[in-house]
């Protein structure tokens, strides 16, 4: 989740009252915007091993997927769903999850041969079954079928959009404190009522 902004309310909301709505205030100082890279583990409905950073690159997805790897490193397979963002089939990943699986073949080189060779190539490797770190990726445009899409809308529904945050560490805290209470209090599993059919005629 990119772009995260920590916007400090000029002044704070006045409470509901009997004939008046909640009134938000609509001016606003922004304190700057942070990434969150977020794992959503299926089986509990809980969230693994989030990453909060100002940006986010190959280098920090590398090291996120690391993180999450050694929370659990006696894991004999670890599958991971995401989009097709470029950083998710990078050569660094490649290289990573080529290490992990003790695949000993020549990986080639980025833009000429080999599985380095292209988005193509790498995906393929990455998505094979037979390795340690299996990538899953959504069709283009179909990203909500990836169910961290439904913990972000969580997220944003109860800590982000109605907050003021005085800074980015303040929105970071906030963050990380909303997902250890959700582990503890609201995780599990989401039931998919999506059977496939067309919605409208």
């Amino acid at each position: 989740m990119t772009g995260v902004q920590a916007l400090e309310r000029r002044h704070p909301t006045l409470p509901m009252r009997p004939g008046q709505v909640e009134r938000r205030e609509f001016e606003y100082t922004r304190h700057g915007t942070l990434c969150f890279i977020v794992n959503f583990d299926i089986v509990s409905g809980q969230v693994v091993a989030p990453t909060c950073g100002e940006r986010r690159t190959e280098e920090d997805f590398l090291e996120h997927i690391k993180n999450t790897v050694a929370t659990a490193p006696l894991a004999t397979r670890w599958h991971f769903v995401v989009d097709n963002l470029n950083i998710h089939l990078s050569e660094s990943l490649v290289r990573y999850v080529a290490e992990v699986s003790k695949v000993t073949d020549d990986l080639g080189e980025k833009d000429r041969r080999g599985i380095l060779h292209n988005k193509k190539s790498r995906t393929a490797f990455l998505s094979d079954p037979a390795h340690k770190i299996v990538f899953h990726y959504t069709p283009k445009h179909c990203s909500w079928l990836n169910q961290v899409e439904i913990w972000f809308s969580i997220l944003v529904r109860k800590v982000i959009r109605r907050g003021s945050f005085t800074s980015q560490d303040d929105l970071r805290e906030k963050v990380l404190a909303f997902i250890a209470y959700f582990n503890q209090t609201m995780a599990k599993p989401f039931k998919w009522t999506y059977q496939g059919k067309v919605l409208t005629v």
